[in-house]
């Protein structure tokens, strides 16, 4: 290890703020002393929960505080030469902060030790004992390249936050609620932004239109030919749903070609005939529940937009009884998994409706965002929404 340089180097421009760690005080004292030389801020930690609680500290304190780098060491007191602890605390740090830039060190080095340090997120790989000019080097290196990452991540996460704002303001804000029923509903992106669009909207005194939507993928992409067909169907003049569907499967087709799918479900409501017309355009039937705990799954309909151009789509029409339950729901609901892997599935869905028929629309709604893990427990892999209808006597 070289000597420490007697004069002070010059300051960079913006001070860097870097964790270093090991579990030998003299190698921290000596790192403490060269990095301050250099213009570091410099904070250090003796052990791997040292680290994990400095980095969560940081985090905890905001932008200003974060750190611009973390030099660590791979070996410690339960593994003094292969390096496992290391590798471990490596991938809590990347749980912690996806950005940071790492950089390690170790005296027990070797091919196969620097490529899966590498693999786990690591920046760069240093040998002990260590050549100051180099060290410095690279860590300023890392420190610029991670900085210009947080600047991109940042400009991205505020494109994203406006187009979520963006997105928002195209769903109801309120749910329209006319004598004879209550509906309820809940949307959930499984990014930022997401490709399910859910609708409701007063024709007249008596008629609602009642849609649900599922753009095939995630993301930006889904978002954007979402909002297209959202804004078509505002557009268009009040029709039978298999009209409405049959625009909107010619209108994909313009957009994006055929291979974008894009499946609704659309019904207009009669409080006065107490009937409900829809068209199923290959989204997941809803389920309707009656009183007595009968139910029917609403599939007729035909293709989604995009599969089948000019596709000739069908509708039916069912009569509403008094106290009658119906869910709309999309792939994130019914394919949220458990930790251990497994979906939720229909068949819970079904029971969840057909158990809590007698309870108000939005009681349904909790119910079955509770039993879906909506706050916790589930990972929702896909965009997840859902709406219940409830007739009133």
């Amino acid at each position: 290890m070289e000597a420490l340089l007697e004069e002070p180097a010059t300051a960079m421009t913006t001070r860097s703020r870097v964790l270093i760690a090991d579990d030998q005080s003299e190698i921290l004292e000596a790192l403490r002393l060269l990095l301050r030389h250099e213009g570091f801020d410099v904070e250090a930690a003796g052990s791997p929960a040292g680290v994990l609680a400095s980095l969560e500290g940081s985090a905890v304190g905001g932008e200003a505080a974060r750190f611009d780098l973390l030099l660590m060491d791979l070996n410690y007191t339960r593994s003094t030469t292969t390096g496992r602890e290391g590798l471990d605390l490596v991938s809590r740090i990347r749980a912690l902060d996806e950005t940071l830039p790492v950089v390690v060190m170790t005296a027990w080095g070797s091919v196969e030790l620097a490529v899966e340090a590498m693999r786990k997120g690591v920046a760069d790989f240093v040998l002990k004992p260590w050549d100051n000019s180099r060290l410095v080097g690279i860590m300023r290196a890392h420190i610029a390249e991670g900085r210009a990452r947080r600047v991109e991540r940042r400009a991205v996460e505020e494109e994203n936050s406006q187009a979520r704002e963006i997105q928002q303001a195209l769903l109801p804000k309120t749910i329209p609620q006319i004598p004879g029923c209550e509906i309820s509903a809940a949307w959930r992106p499984a990014r930022t932004v997401g490709g399910d669009y859910f609708d409701v909207s007063r024709l007249s005194k008596n008629l609602l239109a009642l849609c649900i939507a599922d753009v095939m993928g995630k993301g930006v992409p889904a978002a954007l030919l979402m909002s297209n067909l959202q804004a078509a169907i505002k557009a268009m003049e009040p029709g039978e749903p298999r009209q409405i569907s049959h625009r909107l499967n010619r209108l994909a087709f313009g957009l994006t070609g055929p291979g974008r799918l894009i499946s609704l479900f659309y019904a207009i409501v009669d409080l006065e005939t107490r009937t409900l017309t829809y068209t199923n355009a290959g989204q997941n039937a809803p389920l309707l529940v009656r009183r007595d705990g009968s139910f029917h799954r609403l599939t007729e309909g035909g293709p989604p937009f995009g599969a089948v151009e000019d596709w000739a789509y069908e509708q039916s029409e069912i009569a509403l009884e008094a106290e009658d339950r119906m869910l709309l729901y999309t792939d994130g609901i019914s394919e949220a998994r458990a930790k251990d892997g497994e979906e939720f599935g229909e068949e819970r869905l079904l029971s969840l409706l057909r158990e809590n028929r007698a309870r108000s629309a939005a009681e349904i709604q909790r119910s079955i965002l509770e039993a879906v893990g909506w706050s916790s427990g589930r990972v929702f892999e896909d965009d997840a929404t859902l709406v219940v209808l409830g007739v009133k006597d």
